[in-house]
Parts: structure tokens; sequence; C-alpha cells
């Protein structure tokens, strides 16, 4: 049997990868007209509603809409495995110790006792959503929010990817610094087996000072499509040599530059392969990446700042229907950040300054500190406000906005603890101010690791949910561009032509209410009228 196939009451069955049994999901069956459970899918009929606006000279009339849609989840998860880029950074080389300490259920001594294996900090793994109310006591049931639809579990990953380092896992494991070495010395042996394969390296791109890792390439140092066919047969082969029934490819190697958007190189898909054909130097290596496996259907998540998504690469993922998403991880400081500017501004208080500084010392902080990598990170970072400052009128007029800047430097003695100080400043009620300021130390990787996490199961997920409007025959995927990944992301990525949004409440609802959706529940909401009118 596949891991985590269902049953048909919803229950999830399966084997994990050592012949075990795998965690069980909390099981859940909506009992409705509009839900029907098969051995194969999950079937629901859903009511969306929205409000339309129509806005002339100043006064707006609202108008109701319905939209009745059906979706479709497969139920079988089958079996799935993640190529990371970079592999043997401090990300790779975390997720994968986790994921090992996880699967053997392990525990291990530190200086403050006892510690075992958890997914700690995952949205999908570690987090609940109300499913209703309890008819006896009235009181909420909350529920995993992995167990609303069936879904992969981190444990029955097979892990996998590309590294321009040729170090085994296990010792970049050690490099990085980041796990205790009782952690270590468990999953050690496990993980030297684990070597990367060689990755594609265009020096331009990245900080001269990763130049000493750089012994492990496919020759070349631009863009060719004998690179996109080498990480295409890389793809082919790994799936096929270990039975997958699809494969995940995230980036989590070093920030790149922006790649300059040029008309003629990069701003249509034909013209984006004409350019790799030719060797053009504004060719980014993830963008590589994402051509590669847009052309074998292997989803593809950005999780560094750099524009990889030139319109091009967006234009192609469509064409081919293929799963898309990006971009930065949102893990430490930027995400307090987007909770709590949401949080003043829709309390009526008009922030007016935010200063973000930020040191740190693992080799994401030394990629960073080169100018040309540390604008593409200031640029992610900047953006997470624009959509919540532009939802308030009453405080801000059209094109007002904060002041906003971001500062980050390279200390090597913090490591992966790095420091993130941040100010915000604020006019309050009659001209006075607020000022808030908040010292947070993150521990990089072990913030941003849960995040890989999430974003693999959430995109693993996307390929087994179609949709489609009721009375239509035809079944559609979602767009090719997976904004439903946002909360996990700092600068999301967008379907052309549609608004980004960076709240986090907003983002986290959105994720949860299509969950909702695809097994025929309402919208979760908090009104609670049955405990206000009596």
């Amino acid at each position: 049997m596949a891991p985590h196939a269902n049953d048909v009451e919803g229950n999830a069955v399966g084997i994990n990868l050592n012949g075990e049994k795998s965690p069980a999901f909390n099981a859940f069956k909506v009992e409705s007209p509009n839900v029907a459970y098969t051995d194969a899918n999950i079937e629901s009929k859903f009511t969306y509603r929205t409000t339309a606006i129509d806005a002339t000279d100043g006064k707006y009339v609202a108008v109701p809409k319905e939209t009745v849609y059906e979706f479709k989840t497969e139920r079988t998860v089958g079996k799935v495995g993640l190529m990371m880029v970079g592999w043997g950074g401090n990300n790779g080389s975390t997720v994968t110790a986790g994921i090992l300490a996880n699967r053997h259920n392990l525990a291990w001594d530190t200086r403050e006792g006892r510690r075992a294996a958890n997914y700690y900090g995952s949205l999908v793994m570690a987090s609940t959503i109300k499913l209703g109310t309890d008819v006896k006591t009235g009181d909420d049931v909350n529920i995993p929010l992995r167990d609303v639809v069936p879904m992969m579990h981190p444990n029955d990953l097979v892990l996998g990817g590309w590294d321009i380092s040729g170090m085994d896992i296990a010792a970049a494991m050690d490099r990085a610094q980041v796990l205790e070495p009782t952690l270590k010395s468990l999953v050690k042996k496990e993980m030297a087996a684990m070597k990367p394969m060689a990755s594609v390296y265009y020096p331009d791109f990245i900080a001269a000072n990763q130049g000493d890792r750089a012994n492990n390439v496919i020759p070349g140092d631009k863009a060719c499509m004998e690179h996109v066919e080498h990480l295409r047969k890389d793809i082919r082969d790994f799936k096929s040599a270990h039975d997958l029934d699809k494969v995940i490819v995230l980036w989590t190697a070093n920030t790149e530059r922006f790649a300059d958007i040029t008309s003629g190189v990069n701003d249509t898909a034909a013209n984006l392969i004409s350019s790799i054909s030719a060797g053009h130097s504004e060719i980014a290596p993830s963008t590589i990446f994402a051509v590669a496996c847009i052309l074998e259907n292997a989803p593809f998540v950005n999780g560094s700042p750099q524009n990889t998504f030139v319109p091009g690469c967006v234009e192609l993922a469509e064409q081919h229907g293929a799963f898309i998403g990006g971009d930065d991880f949102k893990s430490g400081q930027t995400k307090m950040k987007s909770a709590l500017v949401d949080f003043l501004i829709n309390a009526g208080i008009k922030l007016t300054s935010i200063a973000s500084y930020n040191h740190l010392g693992n080799n994401d902080g030394k990629n960073l500190s080169s100018q040309k990598q540390f604008r593409s990170k200031e640029i992610s970072k900047s953006n997470v406000v624009d959509d919540m400052v532009a939802a308030n009128n009453v405080l801000y007029k059209k094109g007002e906005h904060p002041d906003h800047t971001v500062v980050i430097k390279y200390m090597p003695a913090v490591g992966d603890n790095k420091r993130a100080l941040d100010e915000y400043y604020a006019e309050i009620f009659m001209g006075g101010h607020q000022t808030i300021s908040i010292f947070n130390v993150c521990e990089d990787s072990l913030l941003a690791s849960p995040l890989i996490i999430d974003l693999v199961i959430v995109a693993e997920l996307m390929t087994r949910i179609q949709w489609r409007k009721h009375g239509e025959d035809e079944w559609k995927s979602f767009h090719s561009v997976l904004s439903v990944l946002s909360y996990m992301l700092k600068a999301p990525l967008t379907p052309p032509g549609t608004p980004v949004i960076n709240s986090l409440a907003k983002q986290r609802n959105a994720l949860v209410n299509i969950l909702r959706a695809c097994v025929g529940l309402e919208p979760e909401n908090d009104m609670t009228l049955e405990h206000k009118l009596f």
C-alpha cells in the first residue's frame, strides 16, 4: 500500500519507508449532501460567497455574490521525493536530520535535559484549526491542520538533491553548527551515506566568497540547455531509483543577485528558452532549475529572495500546467513584522517607520555580505507591509507609506543564531507617539526547516486537488503559481495581475479555508452567534 492512503471513512492508513506504521491522523467525516467519499477521492460542493463593489464618485454599492464550486481531492498520497537545491547548506542538512530523527522517533540529551524529535514550527504538522462546536458542551472542537484532508507525512519523504559543495550531508551538518552533538551522533551514520549531486554554478550570481565551496559543479559557468537537460535527467533518475510517484524540488541554496528583466531575453517563455540556448548572462542558476522542473512537471519552490520566476518562467509554467511557488522563507523577523504590522494597522494605529537590523554568522550571512545579494534580500523584506498599509485609507493617503529600512550584517561569531532588532514608530491619538522595540534571537535554520516541510506538504497536496464550477464538465488544477504557499514566504509569488497578500492572518485563513472547502465545510468564522444570541 502507498504511504498514507486513506480508507473510505477518511482514516489515514499506510506504511512508511521502513515498513513501519506511520503516525496516524485523527480522522473525521463530514456528513453532508455536499460531500461524497469514494475509495479514490473526496468530492465536495462549496458555495463561495464574496462581495462585489461598484465604486462611483466616492460612493460604493455592495452586491453579494455566490459561486458554486466543486472540488475533488485524491486520497492516496503515493511515494514522494524531496530534492533540495543546496542540500548541503544549513537548512538542507537540518531538514534531513530532523526528518530522520522524527522517522526513528529519536530522543537525545542536552544540557537543558532530554529532548525528543518533533515538528514544532510547522504550520501543517504542529498547529490546529477549529473544526466546529461540540453539540453536547458548546465547546470548540480543534483538530490538527494536517487532518483536514489526506496529506503526505514528512517522515515518508525520500530525500536527495544538489549542492555546489561535494561534502556529504553528515559533514555538512557538522559544518552548519546548528544541532546538538548528541542528536548529530544519532543520525550521522545514515547522513554520511547521503551525497549531493553536482549543481549548476554561475559565479556572477552569488557572492565571490562562496567560490571555495564550489567543488561539485556541472561543467559550464553560464546558462545552456545542456544544464537544463542534465537536471531533468537527475530528477528522472532520482524518481526511478526510488520508485517515486512524484518529486518536489525546493531551492534552499544561496541567495542570488536579481536578474535584469529584459525584453527579448526573459520576458516570455519563448524568449527565455532561446536565451538559455544562447547562453545569455542574465539567466540565473535558480531559473535553470525552475525550467528543468517545469519541463519535468515537478513542482518547484524557491526559498530564497531572488527573482527566479522571471515573466518568461511564469509563462512557461502556465503553458505546461506545472506548479511553481516562492519567494524567500518567512521564518523569524519578517513573520513577526507581518503579524505586528497587521495588528497595529487594524487597531487604527498609524505606523510611520520601521527600522529592521539583523546580524548573523551562517553561510547565508556570508553570502549576503555582498551588496548585490543583499539587495535581493532587502527587496523581499521591505515589501511585506505594502498590502496592509494600502488596506487602511483612513490612516494612509494614496501613495503614503511608512519609512522602512533593512540592514543585514555578517558576524561569524553568532553562527546560525541570528539577532534581529526592530523598532516600530507609530502615531497615536492626538499627536502622540508609540515606540515598540523587539529583540528577537532566531535560530535561523531551526525556524526555516519546518517551513520547508510545510511548503513541500502543501505543494504536494495541490497536485491532488482539482476544481470546476458547478455545472461544468471539465476538472481543472489550481493556477500554476501556488499563492496558497504565501504563509511560509516573505515575498509571495502570485498569478500575474492578482494582488499580493502579506497579512499573516489572511494568508493562514486562505490556506485553511481552501482545505475546508475541499471537504465541504464553511470558512472559519469567529462570530460565535450561538454564544451571543439568547
